[in-house]
C-alpha cells in the first residue's frame, strides 16, 4: 500500500474518531422510562414548575423531531489539543447536508483545519455518506488514482462487529454507527434525562424567534442512558465510570433552542475531557425534507476490512509490501 494511500486512511479514521466521540453517548432512544408518556411532565411535582414546563417542551420537540426523520443540518465541532483526531493540535471540522434517522442515514461534506489535514496530504474537504448502516468516505482524486479509480472507502461496522467476534465490542460498535449521524432527537432524548434541565429564554437563531433550553448530565447519568452499554456487567460499568473520572471526564452538556412549531433549530453540545472541552454546534432546517441517500456505485468503492487484510498480508512479506496498492 501507498504511503498517500495510508495517510488518507489515517485521515478518513480520524474523522470517524472525532465523530464518534461524541456519537458513543448518544445511544438514548427516548424510550426509557416516562419519556413515551407525556404525561410524566404535567404529573411533576408542582414545587418544580419551570422543570415540568421545560421537560413539557423538549418532550413535544423529541416527539416532532423523532417524526420527522430527516433534516438539513450545519455542524461546526471543536477538538481541543490532543483529544482524540486532533493528533496533537486543536483542530475544527465543519459539516453540512443532509441527515436522516429511523433508518440512519446522512449524506455530508466535511472540511476542517488540523483534523482533516492532520497527515500532511489529507483532503481539504470529504464526502461521507451513510446508508444501510454502511459509511462511504470520499477519499479524494489522488487516491483515486492509487486505486484503479476506486474513490470510496467503504466502512461496514457490522462487519467489524461480527470479525471481533466479542458480543460487548459488537453492541458498541454498531451502536456507536446509530448515532453517529448525530440524530437530534436521540440529542433531545438525552437532554430528557437531565435533573436540571430549565429554560433559560428567548433568543433568536439565523433570524428565527426560539426559546433556549439548557441541562447537563454527570458520567453516571451518560452511561445510563447509553443503551449500547446495556450488555456490560456493573461491574464492568464501575469500572468504566471510574476510568472515565480518572480520565477528567466530568460532564455532558446540552443546549438546544426550540422554534414556535416546536422543532430544535440549533443545539450545542460539550464533553469536558482532561484535554479541554469537545464542543459541537448544530443548526437544523427544512425538518422531513427527503433525504434520498445513495451509496456510490461499487466499482468505486474499496472495502476498510480487505485492504487491512491485503495490508496485514504484505507487511508479512516484505517484497510485496511495497507494491500493495489495495
Amino acid at each position: 500500500m501507498k504511503v498517500s494511500v495510508r495517510r488518507r486512511l489515517g485521515v478518513s479514521t480520524v474523522a470517524v474518531a472525532v465523530l464518534a466521540a461524541l456519537a458513543g453517548c448518544q445511544s438514548g432512544d427516548g424510550k426509557s422510562e416516562g419519556k413515551d408518556d407525556p404525561k410524566k411532565a404535567a404529573d411533576a411535582p408542582a414545587a418544580e414548575p419551570q422543570w415540568s414546563s421545560a421537560l413539557q417542551v423538549i418532550q413535544t420537540a423529541y416527539e416532532k423531531t423523532a417524526a420527522a426523520k430527516s433534516a438539513k443540518v450545519r455542524m461546526t465541532m471543536t477538538v481541543p489539543a490532543g483529544a482524540a483526531g486532533a493528533a496533537g493540535e486543536a483542530g475544527t471540522m465543519e459539516m453540512s447536508g443532509v441527515m436522516g434517522w429511523e433508518p440512519g442515514m446522512m449524506d455530508i461534506t466535511m472540511k476542517g483545519s488540523s483534523v482533516l489535514g492532520a497527515q500532511g496530504d489529507g483532503p481539504d474537504t470529504m464526502r461521507m455518506i451513510m446508508v444501510n448502516e454502511i459509511m462511504y468516505m470520499h477519499m479524494g482524486d489522488k487516491a483515486s488514482a492509487d486505486l484503479d479509480g476506486k474513490e470510496w472507502l467503504k466502512l461496514d461496522f457490522k462487519a467489524l462487529a461480527a470479525k471481533s467476534g466479542d458480543a460487548a465490542v459488537q453492541k458498541q460498535l454498531t451502536g456507536g454507527l446509530d448515532n453517529m449521524n448525530q440524530d437530534p432527537a436521540k440529542q433531545l432524548a438525552l437532554l430528557l434525562d437531565s435533573p436540571n434541565l430549565k429554560h433559560i429564554g428567548p433568543e433568536k437563531i439565523d433570524g428565527v424567534e426560539a426559546q433556549h433550553y439548557k441541562g447537563s448530565l454527570t458520567v453516571e447519568e451518560m452511561l445510563a442512558a447509553n443503551k449500547s452499554l446495556s450488555v456490560l456487567s456493573q461491574k464492568q460499568r464501575d469500572e468504566m465510570v471510574a476510568k472515565m473520572k480518572q480520565g477528567g471526564l466530568t460532564s455532558y452538556d446540552t443546549e438546544v433552542w426550540v422554534n414556535k412549531d416546536g422543532y430544535p433549530v440549533k443545539m450545542d453540545v460539550g464533553m469536558q475531557t482532561p484535554a479541554g472541552k469537545i464542543q459541537m454546534s448544530a443548526t437544523y432546517s427544512d425538518y422531513g425534507t427527503k433525504a434520498a441517500v445513495q451509496a456510490p456505485p461499487p466499482a468505486k468503492t474499496f472495502d476498510f476490512m480487505e485492504m487491512m487484510e491485503k495490508l496485514s498480508e504484505s507487511m508479512k512479506d516484505p517484497e510485496g509490501a511495497e507494491g500493495a496498492t489495495a
